[in-house]
């Protein structure tokens, strides 16, 4: 069973896939558990927030201060993954998902036991290293090492570890600082990663590529660079200081024109380290931003349906945490009907009903208030996950189906970043519209108040409950829940429309084909070289 038994790659192409079809499937199981584990590692520090801020039991961390150790590990995901892509194709996915499960377990050792905020900030950043390394890897090896017929429903496999995550993260977390110490968050990660070592060794393949990519380290520099910066600027364009400050505008501005020098540089390359005309391909090119948008819609509105749930509902954190894990029920659900819909109604349909599905369920928002009950919410979230879910797998299957073989390490790498991108836009460019509908909305109930109170609760609704409180105004309570829906309600349609832009993009990209679900790997030289009989 030893991945040394690899029959020699093929010019052009690669080792084989597993040998028979139970290996096939440990090897995904081993892929999963290591996707689930990266994930879970970007859910798992929202439990944890109180205690880090806790000077006793924490780190006594500034909600600033955490605010960027939560940020630190998808920044530097985002901005790996190009990285991470590039790599897995020179060196083969396997060598360089077990590098990023070592640097993962090493990191988080470091985070454990970190003396203070600055510290857990950096060590999270080289944990979201460690899974900019992974998650490409992952991806790569359940592509390349399923048999064709199987492809799409080990990719829904793959996909499901995102649900699983997101149910897992918040209960693991819970469990944990009930009766540990915090740095027991981060420790748990150590005995999981030694189980996907030993099943890494035993188990998956060592797929190779016939041709090795030339690697690029000054184009590599210039992407991870540039998109690190213009992830920065997005999420300090979240903060109050707004889009127009300068620290928001510059970062964004030096990113975006080293991302521009960068896809110039690779484009005149005859052997790019990481080729930018991947986009060249419409189905890849057209599920990259749909999913993109997709997430946008899915971490925005989560983030707001907290604050929708505590704030204005009155459940506990346990309490909206457990409605919100509805949400990952259905994405678990919806990544493993996947296959049977897109094989009734292809690929391109089965991806709009999900994400028309998904569209319904943002702009459901609008109708609810804090007289709606619990269970109805937790349905809806739960119908907006099996939309997630039908989109996912088939359309990742399918993207990464129209390039050659030796592109699968860059295409999952762009479709890893596509994620913590989309979520980190969402969370930024959707709050920032519902703080800005907020102000607008709570102004005129703030106009009694003293200069200092009011500019306080001008900030949130939290902010002004608070206020509220210290002055013994119910009035001003009832106003902040009356503004807040307001806001909750603007931000909600406008994240319903940026979904239906993805069920557009969709039906302009994703055009009839033969055999959608179960399309080789490629073998052209160039992703555009296969176009033509891709129909």
């Amino acid at each position: 069973m030893s991945h040394r038994t690899a029959a020699p790659a093929a010019a052009g192409g690669e080792g084989p896939a597993v040998a028979t079809s139970a290996r096939q499937w440990w090897t995904v199981a081993v892929a999963v558990l290591a996707q689930t584990l990266v994930l879970l590692d970007n859910t798992v520090l929202n439990v944890a927030m109180e205690t880090l801020a806790d000077p006793v039991h924490g780190l006594g961390a500034s909600s600033a201060d955490l605010a960027w150790a939560n940020a630190s590990y998808s920044l530097v995901f985002a901005a790996g993954s190009f990285a991470g892509g590039a790599l897995a194709d020179r060196y083969g996915p396997r060598r360089i998902l077990v590098t990023g499960l070592v640097l993962l377990a090493g990191a988080s050792t470091l985070a454990a036991f970190s003396d203070g905020a600055t510290e857990l900030t950096v060590t999270r950043g080289f944990m979201g290293a460690g899974g900019a390394l992974i998650t490409p890897a992952t991806l790569a090896i359940v592509t390349r090492a399923s048999a064709p017929t199987d492809r799409t429903r080990a990719i829904a496999v793959w996909a499901s570890a995102g649900g699983a995550a997101v149910a897992l993260g918040p209960v693991v977390g819970g469990a944990l600082l009930t009766r540990f110490w915090w740095g027991s968050v981060f420790l748990v990660n150590l005995p999981v990663v030694a189980v996907c070592l030993l099943g890494v060794w035993l188990l998956v393949p060592g797929l190779r590529y016939a041709e090795r990519r030339v690697l690029d380290p000054l184009g590599l520099a210039l992407s991870v660079l540039g998109l690190g910066l213009v992830v920065y600027g997005v999420i300090r364009g979240g903060r109050p200081a707004g889009w127009s400050s300068p620290a928001t505008l510059l970062p964004l501005a030096v990113g975006l024109a080293l991302l521009a020098t960068f896809v110039m540089s690779q484009s005149r390359r005859a052997a790019p380290g990481f080729d930018v005309r991947l986009f060249t391909e419409p189905r890849f090119a057209g599920g990259t931003v749909t999913l993109l948008l997709l997430f946008f819609g899915l971490a925005g509105q989560l983030f707001y349906c907290a604050f929708y749930l505590q704030g204005v509902h009155g459940l506990s954190t346990l309490a909206a945490g457990a409605v919100m894990a509805a949400a990952a029920g259905g994405i678990v659900l919806g990544n493993q009907i996947s296959p049977t819909v897109s094989r009734l109604l292809t690929v391109r349909w089965c991806a709009v009903a999900g994400i028309l599905l998904s569209s319904v369920t943002f702009g459901g928002y609008v109708f609810f208030d804090a007289g709606t009950p619990v269970a109805w919410i937790a349905g809806m979230l739960f119908a907006q996950g099996a939309g997630i879910g039908l989109v996912v797998a088939p359309m990742t299957a399918e993207m990464m189906a129209s390039l050659p073989p030796r592109y699968t390490g860059a295409g999952a790498a762009i479709n890893a970043a596509a994620r913590p991108v989309g979520s980190t836009l969402g969370v930024a460019v959707l709050g920032s519209v519902l703080a800005t509908a907020y102000r607008g909305a709570i102004r005129t109930s703030l106009t009694d108040l003293p200069p200092g109170p009011r500019e306080t609760a001008l900030d949130s609704a939290e902010a002004t409950r608070a206020v509220a409180r210290s002055l013994s105004r119910p009035d001003l309570l009832a106003a902040a829940n009356r503004a807040y829906l307001h806001a909750m309600y603007v931000t909600a349609a406008w994240t319903a429309l940026l979904s239906v832009a993805g069920a557009v993009l969709v039906i302009g990209y994703f055009r009839p084909r033969p055999s959608t679900t179960e399309a080789g790997s490629g073998h052209g030289a160039t992703p555009s070289s296969d176009r033509a009989h891709r129909g």
